[in-house]
């Protein structure tokens, strides 16, 4: 079999079987630099955006860490949502099925809207590896159900999400039962100021690897712009829809509101929509997320948790319903679609409000293509600055022409009237310069 360029790092021969099963043939850049300093025991700050691999970054080599004969927690793995810890379990659970039997690994998953008895009751033989959210691992730690205190390996994943949705206060509580010299690696795509206290209490001078994006998004993402024009929202989203019938696509709110709105919105027009936000019960978010893995929504409308560590496969087309107000969550949403290899469709649909935020994402390297709908089709129209650029073209060439006018001194009758015909009279004269200038070059 064909030997990947995951031979040159100490991996257990299972893991490496293991990565050619995954379809990986090269580490990513942060798996690089990631892999000889988790198998060193340095403490680590990853900051990537997401899709770059940072999950197998850690994974991997905590695998080929923990000791098999030794029957207690060894490596506590923590995710902001449900669904990226059971996400980061199964990718887990897939390495260790290479293993061989009488390498007893053991791995569980806890997350809260699940029955914590029953937890309880499988804790009576502790596992090597635990993920889970961190409110449902503090509330086993307190039981003394999960023991912890001799684990010397944290991974608090999406560091940034879990202080915006207040988790980092669960993690400090347990993490202070842990191993002085614990092995701590956080990955967040942003490192917000209100994150460094907590960095600095638990990693003690840590290795930082920051991974910049050769472009802030995918290659393959087409990013357009639909002008709202004070046109109903919903409407425009549907006939969006309708006119890319996508693979799959999702819509993202900045609120759960907003969502339950534009998804009754869509329903109300015959449209089968998944709805993922916040609100939802445990059992309706496991429900909508198998449905969307059996390919029964061809539509989600969602909010920014989707943006961030859920993985939902087949994505083709994002559509912004609104700008999120934090545009580094234009990033996140857009990097839903065109994963692995395949090309994707991102649709904004703005208002003249969003001006300046469309500005910022164009200097942040987006390129937008500038769409209209006409007759159930998505059609090119004129870039929205091209008017704006002309506007200020001819003011500039009016503020120039009125400063080669003078104003008489002495004030007469119908002065203003002269004036300005002297002020046509010099714009024609530039104006017959500019094009002659033209037609020349």
């Amino acid at each position: 079999m064909k030997l990947t360029k995951f031979e040159q790092y100490p991996f257990k021969p299972f893991i490496l079987e293991a990565v050619k099963e995954l379809g990986f043939f090269e580490p990513t850049e942060i798996q690089g630099k990631l892999f000889p300093i988790i198998e060193k025991g340095d403490s680590a700050i990853g900051q990537s955006q997401t899709g770059t691999g940072k999950t197998h970054a850690y994974i991997l080599p905590i695998i080929e860490k923990i000791n098999p004969n030794l029957n207690e927690v060894q490596a506590v793995i923590t995710a902001p949502t449900r669904e990226l810890a059971n996400q980061i379990y199964h990718e887990i659970l897939k390495v260790l099925k290479h293993a061989n039997e009488e390498e007893n690994f053991t791995v569980r998953c806890f997350i809260g809207g699940t029955d914590k008895q029953r937890a309880i009751e499988k804790l009576k033989n502790q596992p090597q590896i635990v993920v889970g959210t961190p409110g449902r691992i503090n509330d086993l730690v307190k039981e003394n159900a999960l023991l912890i205190h001799k684990a010397e390996m944290l991974v608090v994943d999406e560091a940034d999400l879990m202080l915006d949705m207040g988790f980092l206060y669960d993690v400090d509580q347990f993490a202070g039962k842990m191993p002085e010299k614990i092995q701590m690696l956080v990955f967040s795509a942003t490192i917000p100021e209100k994150l460094k206290p907590f960095l600095k209490k638990y990693m003690d001078n840590p290795t930082y690897v920051q991974v910049d994006p050769k472009q802030r998004t995918a290659e393959k993402i087409n990013h357009m712009l639909l002008p709202a024009k004070h046109r109903n929202k919903v409407g425009l989203v549907h006939s969006a829809l309708l006119a890319f019938n996508p693979y799959l696509a999702i819509v993202f709110t900045n609120t759960k509101k907003k969502a339950d709105e534009v998804a009754d919105g869509l329903i109300a027009q015959g449209v089968k929509v998944g709805r993922i936000h916040g609100d939802l019960t445990p059992r309706e978010r496991k429900r909508v997320m198998k449905q969307v893995k059996d390919l029964e929504f061809q539509y989600i409308v969602a909010t920014d948790l989707a943006a961030r560590g859920i993985d939902i496969e087949g994505v083709s087309h994002v559509i912004n319903y609104e700008l999120p107000s934090d545009l580094d969550f234009y990033i996140h949403r857009v990097g839903r679609t065109a994963r692995a290899g395949y090309s994707g469709i991102a649709l904004t649909i703005y208002e003249t409000s969003d001006e300046d935020a469309l500005n910022r994402l164009e200097k942040m390297g987006v390129e937008f293509q500038h769409v209209d709908l006409s007759k159930g089709e998505i059609i090119e129209i004129a870039d929205r600055n091209k008017r704006q650029n002309r506007k200020k073209k001819e003011s500039e060439v009016d503020v120039k022409v009125k400063s080669m006018v003078k104003k008489p001194q002495k004030v007469k009758p119908g002065y203003k009237k002269k004036m300005q015909a002297d002020i046509d009279k010099v714009k024609r004269k530039a104006n017959r310069l500019e094009k002659r200038k033209n037609s020349r070059g």
